[in-house]
């Protein structure tokens, strides 16, 4: 079986691939290393995989790339943490919906005149910006108010991509939304602004990277965003992975959409603590200070997680302590060698 995947050297489909071939999938990723630039992966010679380095907007190379395919993942995106939101508020909205404009293009002519089954697309918590409903289930994102982000509007836009092409064309689909994902393979993006927290600047946007790099370059008080009660449900890039190729597997999950994430909510404050000791130790007591938060910087996110387990048989195993255990050390040497 053959998928194809647009951002496939991004961070998320970093695990995905990795997975796929694992499983002895045949890949083909395209990506134009617009955030990071030029990056290289574990999985970049492999026997199955072929990348093609292109635009993700480019419907004739899409339509050329998916005649071979079964399956298609679209997940090339502008994305980032909340004050990525902020910078690059109308380019969120304006790149994604064309990337995403293509990859219906491609996938419904597909579809109709070769062998793809299926569009699995990559959708956000963010969806669920405004939503009262916790923890927060698959169909909420109708019944709360529309995300106040222009980037959780043009992800839920992504989902309404998915329904019109299956009332129009027929075209069968997967939404998975992801929350939090923690891994190995972010880096300082290519148009990142110089951005403060205390002393440190912000290298990046996302809070798990973003602490631990503050932490081992010594911020004492450590500054984080607003007072620390948000909650997250922090998740692992390799169970997400794990729970994409099963959504992409299962019949049952055609035209369905899912929570892929942990069960376990975790405030940033909590987070703080956990990665604070495990570089310091008892050697320095933990102190933070808050900062003003973002507009969009969403309190509550906590997902129920029932229907992944119940339909696809999916549950994140992978604990917050076992995360940062990977992430730290590689943090660490990215900033030996000037990445961060």
């Amino acid at each position: 079986m053959k998928i194809l995947i647009t951002g496939s050297s991004g961070f998320i489909c970093g695990y995905l691939v990795e997975e796929l071939l694992n499983k002895g999938y045949e890949v083909i990723g395209i990506d134009n290393f617009s955030k990071y630039g030029k990056i290289t992966k574990s999985y970049d010679n492999h026997p199955n995989y072929k990348l093609v380095v292109a635009d993700a907007i480019d419907v004739d190379l899409l339509k050329e790339l998916i005649q071979s395919c079964d399956h298609f993942v679209a997940a090339a995106a502008m994305i980032g943490g909340i004050s990525y939101f902020h910078e690059f508020a109308y380019d969120l909205l304006a790149q994604n919906e064309r990337m995403m404009a293509s990859a219906f293009d491609a996938a419904i002519w597909a579809h109709k005149n070769h062998k793809l089954k299926k569009i699995t697309v990559m959708s956000s918590s963010m969806v669920y910006e405004n939503t009262t409903e916790f923890p927060t289930p698959e169909g909420a994102q109708m019944r709360c108010p529309p995300p106040n982000s222009t980037y959780g509007f043009q992800k839920l836009a992504c989902e309404y991509f998915a329904k019109g092409a299956y009332e129009q064309y027929k075209l069968p689909y997967t939404i998975i939304r992801s929350f939090n994902c923690v891994g190995i393979g972010e880096r300082r993006a290519l148009d990142h602004r110089e951005i403060y927290s205390g002393n440190v600047k912000l290298a990046l946007s996302h809070v798990v990277p973003d602490l631990v790099q503050k932490i081992l370059k010594g911020q004492n008080p450590l500054r984080i965003l607003g007072d620390g009660k948000q909650v997250r449900h922090y998740t692992y890039g390799g169970d997400l992975a794990i729970g994409i190729r099963m959504a992409i597997e299962s019949e049952k999950a055609l035209n369905e959409d899912f929570n892929v994430s942990t069960a376990t909510p975790t405030t940033v404050l909590e987070l703080a603590q956990v990665i604070w000791q495990k570089i310091h130790g008892d050697k320095i007591p933990f102190s933070y200070l808050s900062d003003d938060p973002y507009p969009y910087d969403v309190q509550f996110r906590s997902p129920d997680v029932s229907k992944a387990k119940n339909v696809l048989g999916f549950e994140a195993k992978t604990s917050l302590s076992q995360m940062l255990d990977e992430v730290i050390p590689w943090i660490k040497e990215q900033l030996l060698i000037g990445k961060i």
